[in-house]
């Protein structure tokens, strides 16, 4: 029996070594390494803030497209001078200068103080939990131990990123490959809280042959307004037309009034296996706010590499060797 019974001990951990890395990450993984560097990556992220407040949307989006592409390891973050890294691929040439600057920034303060111990992946979760609280958001416990990774690929981006005219169906089938529920990928989506987005990505829903019917009809006209036929395409406008600068619930509450911006925000409201968690989550700002650290906690394990994976790089835009 004794026998039996260690063998069982050993089964379990491997089976939780197997477990996509997500047992190897810890809220407390560098408390004797790097014991400052929670609050070394919350002094940087507050100084780039206060120079712009693009860091907040900026940097939060450049988290969630760096986990869906080859997991969050920091390859969105690899630069390449022949233009084929992860950040050259066309689903992230919108990504804002500013995230990037928020994370070198940080990353360069750390080293400063923990030189080649702390990981690029994980200054980009604490940063992304920074700019939350920042915005008026909830604080949560952010798990550390990811390790960068080694490749960083335009060709490999293609696909793995929602699309402002994904259906339900499509969004729910993306974020299962990265084991987010559709409780999640509603969660995250309330990101859209913050930020905005260039009207090519969104033109379509106001300059076809009709105007989207699901679209409020005065918000159609000022999205008509802000964005003109054969407007400049580095025109931006605001996510949420209300509170654009702060984080909270009001982005639900824009989707049962016909103001989401994309098809794929407000098809949330209308499709009838989402809408009431989009109720949900427009009357009670605790529930959306839980959910939203599920979901970040979540999202923080997607694929990472974690022990002898990967490599702690000294400049996040390079690999080391």
């Amino acid at each position: 029996m004794e026998v039996v019974r260690r063998w069982l001990v050993l089964l379990s951990m491997v089976l939780m070594i197997m477990q996509s890395g997500e047992g190897q990450l810890l809220e407390n993984f560098y408390a004797n390494s790097c014991p400052n560097l929670e609050s070394i990556v919350r002094q940087e992220v507050s100084t780039k803030f206060t120079q712009t407040f693009v860091t907040i949307p900026a940097t939060l989006r450049l988290f969630f497209h760096d986990c869906f592409v080859e997991g969050c390891d920091a390859s969105v973050l690899i630069s390449s001078s022949s233009g084929d890294a992860e950040k050259d691929a066309k689903d992230n040439l919108s990504l804002a200068g500013d995230g990037f600057d928020t994370v070198i920034k940080a990353k360069q303060a750390v080293e400063a103080q923990c030189p080649g111990v702390v990981s690029c992946a994980d200054i980009l979760a604490l940063a992304a939990r920074e700019v939350v609280v920042l915005a008026g958001g909830p604080s949560w416990e952010v798990e550390l131990g990811r390790r960068d990774g080694l490749i960083s690929q335009a060709s490999r981006v293609t696909g793995n990123l929602p699309e402002p005219e994904f259906n339900l169906d499509q969004l729910n089938t993306l974020f299962a490959r990265n084991n987010l529920t559709q409780l999640d990928m509603i969660a995250l989506s309330g990101a859209h809280t913050l930020g905005f987005s260039h009207c090519d990505r969104f033109s379509s829903r106001i300059y076809s042959s009709s105007i989207d019917p699901t679209l409020d009809s005065s918000y159609a006209q000022q999205l008509m307004d802000a964005c003109p036929q054969n407007v400049d395409p580095s025109i931006a406008i605001n996510m949420d037309p209300e509170t654009p600068r702060t984080f909270d619930n009001v982005y639900y509450q824009n989707l049962i009034g016909g103001k989401g911006l994309f098809s794929s925000d407000q098809v949330l409201n209308t499709d009838p296996d989402s809408e009431p968690t989009v109720s949900d989550f427009a009357t009670n700002p605790g529930n959306f706010n839980a959910a939203f650290i599920t979901a970040m906690r979540k999202l923080g394990r997607v694929g990472v590499k974690t022990g002898n994976e990967g490599e702690i790089r000294i400049d996040c835009t390079t690999f080391n060797s």
